[in-house]
């Protein structure tokens, strides 16, 4: 049978509840995925404010500074850009918070705002750093640790050196690490449905790759339908013949070509929490070489999930999966053909955030983890396969976001 005929014969299964709910558009069309969405808490967020206070004070750190970001969004909500004109919260070790922003920008900034907190404002003639270091001072926190999020741009870090030499500042990734490794239900719960939403644009995506297209055509198609289904896009990475060897592509142009692979890597956003799928297939018939080295990645991807236990290192992962690929004349290590990167990255409001199952990383895994799981094979010069799905680790051992490729004719 064709390659076009098996891979619609593997996306049957968009009868899912994703297209065949009362309302939906007719047939190729998508309609929003079934289910709700529900927005973290400002509970929650006090509730991790509280948790980072405690992680301060057994540190001996007085305050936490932190700006625009995904740490932003994660303390207090605010949805922010960073930009010359500085915006950030002090987070002190005992009390409210504060959030320091420009005078014209405070409505704005408050309309995300989802925890309480003593707002000051400074013109555009002032130095806001000034007014930071002010806000410290006040509540007698000028003289000891004032932690710095570990992303802060340096020209803040010279400012508040500038205007507080009394404070000791210190790196305050422990304390935001501390908090934001650890994923609640209800972050839990967003990526789960972040995976659901990914998961389902593929299977409306892959049956209609028509050979010819480029990246970017089918790239088209999968943003659509994660938006159609409810998730921001974030990013569609499709890579063609011999540019799915080089992890993150070519430049070279590419078209669908029968009996060459397609690997795509994509993801979305649900209320800013992150998933990362990707699947690698072939557009038409797979010859044994293709076949082989799929099946080598999709075992890989077992192992790794397997040696994800919790109170192991999670380097061990990264181990478990060189062992294998070496035991079967791949590298050894970081060489090529072979594995080329980690194992797989942290991942929750950030696509890309700490910890990583990459070899050396003692920091042991615990429920409420969670992370990608993709060590792809590359073959430099003739093709590479790729295949990624996340876990959240559980009291009893690591628990999938999204069903893994179930052969190389049914990526999903």
């Amino acid at each position: 049978m064709h390659r076009r005929n098996l891979l619609a014969l593997g996306a049957a299964g968009l009868a899912t509840a994703a297209l065949a709910q009362p309302g939906s558009r007719p047939p190729g069309g998508l309609s929003r995925l079934p289910g709700a969405e529900i927005p973290i808490s400002s509970e929650e967020r006090q509730a991790r404010i509280a948790r980072a206070q405690v992680l301060m004070r057994q540190q001996g750190i007085s305050a936490l500074l932190v700006e625009p970001g995904s740490s932003l969004v994660y303390f207090t909500g605010v949805r922010w850009s960073r930009s010359e004109r500085l915006t950030c919260a002090i987070i002190p070790v005992e009390g409210e918070i504060g959030v320091v922003t420009p005078f014209f920008e405070e409505p704005s900034v408050r309309e995300s705002l989802a925890v309480p907190a003593q707002v000051r404002t400074w013109q555009e003639h002032e130095d806001p750093l000034a007014l930071v270091a002010g806000w410290l001072r006040d509540r007698r926190l000028g003289s000891g640790a004032v932690a710095i999020e570990e992303t802060l741009r340096y020209f803040i870090v010279d400012g508040l050196k500038r205007n507080l030499p009394t404070a000791r500042l210190v790196n305050g990734a422990a304390v935001v690490r501390g908090c934001r490794m650890i994923k609640s239900d209800a972050e839990i719960a967003l990526m789960q449905r972040a995976s659901d939403i990914t998961l389902a644009a593929y299977r409306h995506t892959i049956p209609r790759i028509a050979e010819g297209m480029r990246p970017s055509d089918i790239g088209a198609i999968m943003n659509r339908a994660t938006a159609a289904l409810g998730g921001d896009p974030e990013f569609s990475l499709v890579l063609l013949g011999e540019a799915a060897a080089y992890p993150h592509g070519s430049g070279k142009p590419q078209r669908v070509k029968a009996g060459e692979v397609v690997l795509m890597d994509c993801g979305c956003t649900v209320q800013g929490y992150q998933s990362d799928i990707s699947r690698t297939f072939v557009f038409g018939e797979p010859t044994a070489q293709q076949r082989k080295v799929w099946s080598e990645v999709q075992r890989g991807q077992q192992i790794a999930f397997e040696a994800a236990q919790v109170g192991a290192p999670a380097g061990r992962v990264d181990d478990a999966v060189r062992r294998y690929y070496a035991s079967l004349g791949y590298g050894p290590d970081y060489r090529l053909p072979g594995l080329s990167h980690r194992t797989g990255h942290g991942i929750g409001l950030d696509g890309h955030e700490p910890v990583n199952l990459v070899r050396d990383e003692t920091t042991m895994l615990a429920p409420g983890m969670c992370f990608s799981n993709e060590p792809g094979l590359y073959l430099p010069g003739a093709f590479g396969v790729r295949l990624e799905d996340c876990f959240h680790m559980t009291g009893s051992g690591p628990v999938w976001f999204s069903s893994p490729s179930v052969s190389i004719e049914q990526p999903v």
